[in-house]
């Protein structure tokens, strides 16, 4: 397990993570390291508690004398260095370099510099910072805003391309010339590319790789795309939408999205194969440190059996596993969990089929929960209390299969029950799932209930008994009747629209709970097809009759060209086709990086996006807002 602390639910995202992990940081983390096995040995100095990390993802010091802390309550306490010794002791230490682990080194080295053994030199991780010009606050290193990062999986090779898009949601905040840094890795690791981008105010951002081939003259690759957004303002996380799409006559076409930038523990949802599928899990080293072989392993949900994956993943490297090499009597419907050791950011995987491919990602899977009894409880304001909802598209052209999935790893039971709704919001089935074991092998397909279009949603049902804990994920496969195409999609349960909060839910694209209003982004279909996507308004408890959606029509450049109303009945749902709600002849006037804002003051609506082409083929996962 790497020994590295990346988010917490009450605390949110670990900066000095992000500060450590970003490129140019380990580059320089990789010199600073060269440098102390050069003059060693060395003494670290560890003010602010940051050497743990340091050491895990950085290279090797060289011999270390022992950890010094000025806090007397730690002095004594287990290292990986002997116990903590007292900084007021590092005079004598038989040492050739003090290393601070510490950006803040002058400030340091003032300090104790009456404390450094006689000819030592004084090290610190002021080498890693990053430069200013690349700081979007200035006057504070570890302000989150200044790591606004991500990876991206990145491919234009074999006839399969990329296109990661997204828009400046951070001018809404205030931010102003926001721009990104993009460093491009191969499947080895290596850079191939590294450039920036300016971003307009409320512009799109589409960067396709075929474009980024053409710029730099590069060969075909398969690796992944480091981003920093640098001076945005409200979030430090870079959302995106992430289309494959086949080239030379490949018939492929999906659509994911952001990878989530804090490694986990474990990753669940990774489906086994079906018949005639191969599934293969991408791999892509986060770090500039390896993965060691046998580092890794994956195991059915619910068998506590891991089987290692024997292979070294070099830094920044990306390698497909094959999961049927590792677990070769596994198929659909098992579910798989990857145990990750935190080496890696939320993983992809793709499934593979009649020469198509579709391509989705696997979630976090939670090591802090426990189970929650008062959800059983929740009183009648909180209504059905969690939903976890997803569209059930029209039965006679596909199939809808949804397939809960144990997100946390206490998580031995799973209560569910199904309630199936029209679009005007008119219940039209319910379906009791039973008490599901860990290890469950259902995939329900939503045709053997007879409901017609409009949309479904999971919740909890105790009449079984059974434990939850909010954390209540599934993995929905929508497969067409004709043309053999397949689009999946995964995620998690939330409280809606409900006045009443419990433990931070219903949950608010900003601001603190409830959530009651609607910023959703939906790309266009850029060149690949129409886009289009499915509104849903859920309700744990009744809300307001209708929403009151405004859809807005923006070019690339974020002028807003059109805009339209609409009303969606509580616990109904609406088809959107841009194209038909705008006109074809507007939606080419946004052209290639336009964009729909979707966006409701009166409740909070959850959506899913795609593309359809004329020929059936089509993408489809969950929307993101901000």
């Amino acid at each position: 397990m790497l020994d590295i602390r990346t988010y917490d639910a009450q605390a949110g995202g670990n900066v000095l993570y992000k500060a450590l992990a970003h490129p140019l940081a380990a580059e320089a983390l990789s010199s600073l390291a060269a440098e102390a096995r050069a003059l060693g040995p060395v003494a670290v100095y560890d003010p602010e508690g940051m050497f743990a990390m340091v050491r895990a993802l950085g290279p090797d010091l060289g011999p270390v004398e022992g950890l010094y802390v000025h806090d007397v309550a730690l002095v004594g306490q287990p290292t990986p260095f002997g116990a903590a010794r007292a900084l007021i002791d590092l005079a004598r230490a038989p040492v050739a370099v003090v290393l601070a682990a510490t950006f803040d080194g002058g400030r340091i080295h003032d300090r104790i510099a009456h404390l450094l053994p006689p000819g030592a030199r004084f090290l610190s991780l002021a080498s890693l910072r990053l430069p200013d010009r690349m700081l979007t606050v200035g006057g504070r290193y570890l302000d989150r805003l200044n790591f606004a990062t991500n990876h991206a999986f990145f491919r234009d090779q074999d006839g399969l391309s990329t296109r990661l898009v997204s828009a400046n949601y951070w001018s809404r905040y205030g931010a102003r010339a926001v721009r990104l840094w993009l460093r491009l890795f191969d499947a080895d690791g290596q850079v191939l590319a590294t450039w920036e981008q300016d971003v307009a105010d409320d512009g799109s951002i589409v960067i396709d790789s075929q474009a980024v081939r053409a710029r730099f003259g590069l060969p075909a690759f398969t690796g992944q795309l480091f981003v920093h957004a640098i001076g945005v303002a409200g979030h430090d996380v870079v959302k995106y939408a992430l289309d494959t799409y086949g080239t030379d006559g490949n018939q492929s076409l999906s659509v994911t999205h952001d990878a989530n930038a804090w490694p986990s523990d474990r990753y669940a949802n990774l489906p086994a194969p079906d018949a005639g599928e191969d599934v293969v899990l991408w791999v892509q080293n986060s770090h500039a440190v390896p993965i060691p072989s046998g580092a890794m392993s994956l195991n059915r949900m619910g068998d506590d059996r891991p089987v290692p994956i024997m292979r070294e993943v070099g830094p920044y490297q990306t390698a497909a596993i094959r999961v049927a090499d590792c677990l070769p009597d596994l198929a659909w419907p098992a579910q798989i969990e990857l145990r990750s050791g935190r080496h890696v950011v939320r993983p992809r995987y793709e499934v593979m089929s009649a020469g198509r491919t579709r391509i989705a990602h696997l979630n976090v899977e939670r090591a802090d929960l426990r189970p929650d009894p008062g959800i059983a409880n929740l009183p009648e304001s909180l209504g059905r209390g969690f939903l976890l909802p997803f569209p059930i598209l029209n039965p006679a052209r596909f199939h809808t299969i949804v397939q809960p999935v144990p997100m946390a790893e206490s998580q031995a039971t799973l209560p569910l029950r199904l309630d199936c709704f029209d679009r005007a919001g008119n219940l039209t089935g319910r379906k009791f799932l039973g008490c599901l074991p860990r290890d469950h092998g259902l995939a329900l397909d939503l045709a053997q209930l007879g409901v017609p279009e409009g949309h479904a949603e999971l919740v909890y049902d105790f009449r079984d008994g059974g434990e939850a804990d909010g954390w209540l994920h599934a993995l929905v496969r929508f497969q067409a009747r004709d043309g053999g195409h397949a689009a999946e999609t995964s995620f998690g349960a939330h409280i809606f629209n409900t006045v009443m909060t419990y433990r931070g839910e219903p949950q608010s694209y900003s601001g603190p709970p409830p959530g009651l209003t609607t910023r959703l982004f939906l790309k266009g279909g850029n060149g690949l097809g129409h886009a289009f996507c499915c509104l849903i308004y859920p309700a744990s408890a009744a809300w307001r009759p209708q929403s009151r959606t405004v859809l807005t029509l923006h070019d690339q450049t974020g002028r807003a060209i059109a805009e339209s109303r609409l009303e969606i009945a509580c616990s109904g749902s609406a088809m959107v086709w841009p194209h038909l709600l705008f006109g074809a002849t507007a939606v080419e006037q946004a052209g290639v990086g336009g964009y729909v804002m979707i966006r409701d003051t009166t409740c909070r609506l959850f959506g899913y996006h795609g593309v359809m082409r004329d020929d059936g083929g089509f993408s489809l996962d969950h929307m993101f807002g901000f």
